[in-house]
């Protein structure tokens, strides 16, 4: 388990690194719209080209997020129904999860993802948009996406397993909304205090 669990400490670093930089993008798309509106309103010059670099910086910093924030447990789940549980039974809920219905979703998406790039890389698939991009380039963000999301994947069925089993302490322990409202609102009333 020692061997497996060094696997998954160095996935997390690797969609740790990963998600951490994605977050420019959402900063670079933001400058390029920002551009954009400043050139067409004073210039009365726009392309297609620039519009679409937005959205695929966006897609970019969302598929490529993706890992980091199944690693973070910052996902979305219904806690209503799942804090009602011990920790140990989310804890199985939470491995069934990956198990039966992450890792065979991503499976298929990779699956069918990859006959999907190539044929768009070797066409040299471009937008219909005059002045548009290529189209490769975002179609091959959904392939690496979903890839580094079943990578995710592995780490977080990793590291269950060795929760469960006692081996490592729960990264991630799970706090109820009540409990999140109170710690929230003692360190508001730290805050005010200082």
């Amino acid at each position: 388990m020692a061997g497996l669990l060094a696997l998954s400490r160095a996935i997390d670093r690797l969609n740790e690194f990963i998600g951490k930089w994605v977050a420019w993008l959402i900063l670079l798309s933001i400058l390029i719209s920002a551009g954009n509106a400043v050139i067409r309103k004073a210039f009365n010059v726009s392309s297609n080209a620039w519009l679409e670099l937005q959205w695929y910086l966006f897609g970019a910093a969302f598929l490529l997020a993706a890992a980091y924030t199944l690693k973070q447990n910052e996902h979305i789940r219904i806690d209503i129904v799942y804090g009602l549980f011990s920790r140990r039974i989310q804890h199985w809920i939470d491995l069934l999860g990956h198990v039966f219905f992450l890792m065979p979703f991503v499976l298929l998406m990779i699956y069918y993802f990859v006959p999907y790039v190539m044929l768009s890389f070797r066409s040299g698939e471009m937008s219909s948009s005059a002045g548009g991009l290529i189209i490769w380039p975002a179609k091959a963000l959904l392939l690496i996406g979903f890839t580094q999301l079943g990578i995710q994947g592995i780490s977080e069925i990793i590291k269950k397993i060795a929760i469960m089993r006692g081996l490592i302490e729960d990264p991630n322990p799970f706090i109820t909304a009540h409990e999140q409202a109170e710690a929230d609102g003692k360190a508001l009333v730290e805050e005010l205090r200082s």
